[in-house]
Protein backbone atom coordinates (compact mmCIF):
# COMPACT_ATOMS: atom_id res chain seq x y z
CA UNK A 1 0.00 0.00 0.00
CA UNK A 2 1.09 3.58 -0.52
CA UNK A 3 1.85 5.13 2.84
CA UNK A 4 0.65 8.63 3.59
CA UNK A 5 0.62 10.56 6.81
CA UNK A 6 -0.73 13.78 8.22
CA UNK A 7 1.62 16.74 8.04
CA UNK A 8 0.21 18.26 11.21
CA UNK A 9 0.67 16.95 14.77
CA UNK A 10 -2.36 15.15 16.18
CA UNK A 11 -3.30 15.12 19.86
CA UNK A 12 -5.53 12.43 21.39
CA UNK A 13 -6.79 12.36 24.97
CA UNK A 14 -6.41 9.13 26.98
CA UNK A 15 -8.92 9.42 29.86
CA UNK A 16 -8.72 7.56 33.16
CA UNK A 17 -10.95 4.47 33.38
CA UNK A 18 -12.89 3.90 36.61
CA UNK A 19 -14.44 0.56 37.59
CA UNK A 20 -17.70 1.33 39.41
CA UNK A 21 -17.78 -2.32 40.41
CA UNK A 22 -15.65 -5.32 39.44
CA UNK A 23 -16.69 -8.93 39.92
CA UNK A 24 -14.32 -11.80 39.10
CA UNK A 25 -16.68 -14.38 37.63
CA UNK A 26 -14.22 -17.14 36.73
CA UNK A 27 -10.83 -18.13 35.37
CA UNK A 28 -10.15 -19.66 31.97
CA UNK A 29 -7.77 -22.57 31.39
CA UNK A 30 -5.23 -20.14 29.90
CA UNK A 31 -5.09 -18.25 33.21
CA UNK A 32 -7.04 -15.16 32.15
CA UNK A 33 -9.74 -14.07 34.58
CA UNK A 34 -13.28 -13.41 33.45
CA UNK A 35 -14.86 -10.25 34.77
CA UNK A 36 -18.10 -8.37 35.06
CA UNK A 37 -17.56 -4.64 35.47
CA UNK A 38 -19.14 -1.32 34.60
CA UNK A 39 -16.58 1.35 33.75
CA UNK A 40 -16.81 5.07 33.20
CA UNK A 41 -14.19 7.56 32.02
CA UNK A 42 -13.03 10.65 33.87
CA UNK A 43 -12.15 14.05 32.35
CA UNK A 44 -8.54 13.63 33.50
CA UNK A 45 -5.91 11.59 31.72
CA UNK A 46 -2.82 11.43 29.56
CA UNK A 47 -2.22 12.82 26.08
CA UNK A 48 -0.81 11.19 22.97
CA UNK A 49 0.75 13.60 20.46
CA UNK A 50 1.81 12.28 17.07
CA UNK A 51 4.07 14.33 14.77
CA UNK A 52 5.85 13.56 11.48
CA UNK A 53 9.08 11.59 11.91
CA UNK A 54 11.53 9.57 9.87
CA UNK A 55 11.26 6.59 12.24
CA UNK A 56 8.85 5.32 14.87
CA UNK A 57 9.91 6.97 18.15
CA UNK A 58 8.45 7.56 21.61
CA UNK A 59 9.23 10.39 24.02
CA UNK A 60 7.67 10.45 27.49
CA UNK A 61 7.08 13.77 29.24
CA UNK A 62 4.79 15.05 31.97
CA UNK A 63 4.50 14.94 35.78
CA UNK A 64 4.45 11.12 35.97
CA UNK A 65 7.07 10.47 33.26
CA UNK A 66 9.70 9.60 35.89
CA UNK A 67 7.87 6.35 36.69
CA UNK A 68 8.51 5.10 33.15
CA UNK A 69 12.04 6.36 32.59
CA UNK A 70 13.79 3.16 33.67
CA UNK A 71 11.69 0.93 31.39
CA UNK A 72 12.71 0.08 27.86
CA UNK A 73 10.76 2.03 25.25
CA UNK A 74 10.06 -1.23 23.41
CA UNK A 75 8.16 -2.48 26.48
CA UNK A 76 5.84 0.54 26.66
CA UNK A 77 2.27 -0.19 25.59
CA UNK A 78 2.22 2.97 23.47
CA UNK A 79 5.22 1.85 21.43
CA UNK A 80 3.93 -1.72 21.20
CA UNK A 81 0.57 -0.44 19.93
CA UNK A 82 2.32 1.67 17.28
CA UNK A 83 4.51 -1.23 16.17
CA UNK A 84 1.59 -3.63 16.02
CA UNK A 85 -0.46 -1.20 13.92
CA UNK A 86 2.45 -0.55 11.54
CA UNK A 87 3.08 -4.28 11.08
CA UNK A 88 -0.61 -5.05 10.56
CA UNK A 89 -1.01 -2.49 7.77
CA UNK A 90 2.56 -2.63 6.42
CA UNK A 91 3.17 1.03 7.20
CA UNK A 92 6.69 2.25 6.42
CA UNK A 93 6.11 5.92 7.26
CA UNK A 94 7.56 7.00 10.62
CA UNK A 95 5.88 8.86 13.46
CA UNK A 96 7.25 10.77 16.43
CA UNK A 97 4.99 9.92 19.37
CA UNK A 98 4.96 11.90 22.61
CA UNK A 99 3.23 10.54 25.71
CA UNK A 100 2.32 13.27 28.19
CA UNK A 101 2.03 11.14 31.34
CA UNK A 102 -0.35 12.69 33.88
CA UNK A 103 -1.96 9.62 35.49
CA UNK A 104 -0.01 7.65 38.11
CA UNK A 105 1.45 4.39 36.81
CA UNK A 106 -0.06 1.04 37.92
CA UNK A 107 -2.87 2.81 39.75
CA UNK A 108 -6.01 0.87 38.77
CA UNK A 109 -7.41 3.51 36.42
CA UNK A 110 -6.25 2.07 33.11
CA UNK A 111 -3.59 4.63 32.24
CA UNK A 112 -1.43 2.34 30.11
CA UNK A 113 -4.47 0.81 28.40
CA UNK A 114 -5.94 4.24 27.68
CA UNK A 115 -2.58 5.37 26.28
CA UNK A 116 -2.43 2.34 23.95
CA UNK A 117 -6.01 2.88 22.78
CA UNK A 118 -5.39 6.58 22.11
CA UNK A 119 -2.23 5.65 20.19
CA UNK A 120 -4.14 3.27 17.93
CA UNK A 121 -6.78 5.91 17.18
CA UNK A 122 -4.23 8.67 16.66
CA UNK A 123 -2.06 6.65 14.29
CA UNK A 124 -5.06 5.43 12.27
CA UNK A 125 -5.79 9.10 11.61
CA UNK A 126 -2.15 10.10 11.23
CA UNK A 127 -1.34 7.34 8.74
CA UNK A 128 -4.77 7.65 7.08
CA UNK A 129 -5.55 3.96 7.56
CA UNK A 130 -8.92 2.34 6.96
CA UNK A 131 -9.23 -0.68 9.30
CA UNK A 132 -12.05 -3.11 8.59
CA UNK A 133 -14.79 -3.50 11.20
CA UNK A 134 -13.45 -5.21 14.30
CA UNK A 135 -9.78 -5.11 13.29
CA UNK A 136 -8.83 -2.32 15.67
CA UNK A 137 -10.65 -4.03 18.55
CA UNK A 138 -8.69 -7.21 17.81
CA UNK A 139 -5.40 -5.35 17.98
CA UNK A 140 -6.55 -3.67 21.19
CA UNK A 141 -7.33 -6.99 22.87
CA UNK A 142 -3.92 -8.36 21.88
CA UNK A 143 -2.38 -5.44 23.79
CA UNK A 144 -4.39 -5.98 26.98
CA UNK A 145 -7.83 -6.83 28.36
CA UNK A 146 -8.65 -3.19 29.20
CA UNK A 147 -7.58 -1.70 25.86
CA UNK A 148 -10.82 -2.50 23.92
CA UNK A 149 -13.02 -0.60 26.37
CA UNK A 150 -10.56 2.30 26.32
CA UNK A 151 -10.98 2.47 22.54
CA UNK A 152 -14.61 3.43 23.15
CA UNK A 153 -13.92 5.78 26.08
CA UNK A 154 -17.56 5.87 27.17
CA UNK A 155 -19.53 4.01 29.85
CA UNK A 156 -19.58 0.28 29.12
CA UNK A 157 -20.22 -3.02 30.83
CA UNK A 158 -17.26 -5.38 30.32
CA UNK A 159 -17.60 -9.14 30.43
CA UNK A 160 -15.43 -12.05 29.33
CA UNK A 161 -11.80 -11.04 29.82
CA UNK A 162 -12.76 -7.52 28.80
CA UNK A 163 -13.43 -8.13 25.12
CA UNK A 164 -17.24 -8.32 25.41
CA UNK A 165 -18.59 -4.79 25.66
CA UNK A 166 -22.19 -3.77 26.29
CA UNK A 167 -23.79 -0.32 26.29
CA UNK A 168 -25.01 0.90 29.67
CA UNK A 169 -27.97 3.11 30.57
CA UNK A 170 -27.30 6.82 30.92
CA UNK A 171 -25.60 7.66 34.21
CA UNK A 172 -27.24 10.16 36.58
CA UNK A 173 -25.54 13.47 37.32
CA UNK A 174 -23.02 13.21 40.12
CA UNK A 175 -19.41 13.89 41.05
CA UNK A 176 -16.41 11.72 41.80
CA UNK A 177 -13.24 12.33 43.80
CA UNK A 178 -10.25 10.16 42.91
CA UNK A 179 -7.66 9.49 45.62
CA UNK A 180 -4.31 7.79 45.03
CA UNK A 181 -1.89 7.02 47.90
CA UNK A 182 1.18 7.25 45.62
CA UNK A 183 1.98 3.56 45.47
CA UNK A 184 2.07 1.29 42.43
CA UNK A 185 -0.02 -1.86 42.54
CA UNK A 186 0.76 -4.92 40.41
CA UNK A 187 -2.40 -6.40 38.88
CA UNK A 188 -0.95 -9.96 38.61
CA UNK A 189 0.06 -9.83 42.28
CA UNK A 190 -3.45 -8.74 43.29
CA UNK A 191 -5.01 -11.62 41.36
CA UNK A 192 -2.50 -14.02 42.94
CA UNK A 193 -3.52 -12.72 46.38
CA UNK A 194 -7.18 -13.19 45.42
CA UNK A 195 -6.49 -16.90 44.93
CA UNK A 196 -4.53 -17.12 48.19
CA UNK A 197 -7.69 -16.06 50.00
CA UNK A 198 -11.00 -17.92 50.10
CA UNK A 199 -11.99 -16.84 46.60
CA UNK A 200 -15.28 -17.94 45.12
CA UNK A 201 -16.28 -16.79 41.65
CA UNK A 202 -18.94 -14.07 41.71
CA UNK A 203 -22.25 -14.55 39.96
CA UNK A 204 -23.29 -12.22 37.18
CA UNK A 205 -25.56 -9.43 38.36
CA UNK A 206 -28.44 -7.86 36.42
CA UNK A 207 -27.67 -4.93 34.14
CA UNK A 208 -27.87 -1.52 35.76
CA UNK A 209 -31.47 -0.27 35.52
CA UNK A 210 -32.17 2.79 33.41
CA UNK A 211 -33.54 6.15 34.59
CA UNK A 212 -32.02 5.93 38.07
CA UNK A 213 -31.60 9.10 40.07
CA UNK A 214 -28.30 9.64 41.90
CA UNK A 215 -29.36 7.99 45.17
CA UNK A 216 -30.93 4.95 43.48
CA UNK A 217 -27.78 4.63 41.35
CA UNK A 218 -25.55 4.64 44.45
CA UNK A 219 -27.84 2.11 46.13
CA UNK A 220 -27.52 -0.16 43.08
CA UNK A 221 -23.71 0.14 43.18
CA UNK A 222 -23.70 -0.70 46.90
CA UNK A 223 -25.28 -4.05 46.08
CA UNK A 224 -22.15 -4.82 44.03
CA UNK A 225 -18.46 -4.79 44.95
CA UNK A 226 -14.88 -4.81 43.77
CA UNK A 227 -13.69 -8.37 44.34
CA UNK A 228 -10.07 -7.21 44.15
CA UNK A 229 -10.42 -4.70 46.97
CA UNK A 230 -9.66 -7.01 49.90
CA UNK A 231 -6.72 -8.78 48.17
CA UNK A 232 -5.29 -5.36 47.28
CA UNK A 233 -5.67 -4.17 50.88
CA UNK A 234 -3.81 -7.24 52.17
CA UNK A 235 -0.92 -6.30 49.88
CA UNK A 236 -1.13 -2.56 50.56
CA UNK A 237 -2.97 -1.71 53.81
CA UNK A 238 -2.81 2.02 52.97
CA UNK A 239 -5.72 1.42 50.57
CA UNK A 240 -7.95 0.73 53.57
CA UNK A 241 -6.82 4.08 55.01
CA UNK A 242 -7.72 5.83 51.75
CA UNK A 243 -11.17 4.24 51.74
CA UNK A 244 -11.72 5.17 55.40
CA UNK A 245 -10.70 8.81 54.87
CA UNK A 246 -12.78 9.10 51.70
CA UNK A 247 -15.92 7.52 53.16
CA UNK A 248 -15.63 9.75 56.24
CA UNK A 249 -16.04 12.92 54.17
CA UNK A 250 -19.32 14.76 54.53
CA UNK A 251 -21.85 13.72 51.89
CA UNK A 252 -19.73 10.86 50.48
CA UNK A 253 -22.31 8.31 49.36
CA UNK A 254 -19.92 5.50 48.35
CA UNK A 255 -16.17 4.91 48.61
CA UNK A 256 -14.61 2.07 46.59
CA UNK A 257 -11.34 1.02 44.98
CA UNK A 258 -11.03 1.08 41.17
CA UNK A 259 -9.55 -1.84 39.25
CA UNK A 260 -6.71 -3.56 41.08
CA UNK A 261 -5.87 -0.34 42.96
CA UNK A 262 -4.51 1.62 44.52
CA UNK A 263 -6.72 4.49 43.29
CA UNK A 264 -10.03 4.80 45.13
CA UNK A 265 -13.05 6.98 44.45
CA UNK A 266 -15.77 8.69 46.42
CA UNK A 267 -19.19 9.53 44.95
CA UNK A 268 -20.88 12.83 45.76
CA UNK A 269 -24.07 14.35 44.44
CA UNK A 270 -22.88 17.97 44.13
CA UNK A 271 -19.65 19.51 42.85
CA UNK A 272 -19.35 21.68 45.96
CA UNK A 273 -19.41 18.55 48.13
CA UNK A 274 -16.76 16.84 45.99
CA UNK A 275 -14.49 19.89 45.96
CA UNK A 276 -14.75 20.26 49.76
CA UNK A 277 -13.88 16.58 50.19
CA UNK A 278 -10.92 16.81 47.84
CA UNK A 279 -9.58 19.81 49.75
CA UNK A 280 -9.95 18.05 53.10
CA UNK A 281 -8.36 14.80 51.85
CA UNK A 282 -5.37 16.74 50.43
CA UNK A 283 -4.98 18.54 53.76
Amino acid sequence: MQNKSSEMPLRYFAPAKINLYLHVTGQRPDGYHELDSVVIFAPIGDDIIVSPGDDLTLEIIGPEAHALQESEVSENLVFRAAQMLAEKYKVTTGAAITLNKVLPVASGIGGGSADAAATLKALVDFWKLKPAAGELAGLALALGADVPVCLKSRPQRMTGIGEKLHETPAMPNGCMVLVNPRISQSTPEVFAELHRGKWKASDFVPALPSDLDFYAFVSELKSRANDLEQPAIRLAPVIEDVLAVTSAQANCRLARMSGSGATCFGLFQKIEEAEAAATEIRR
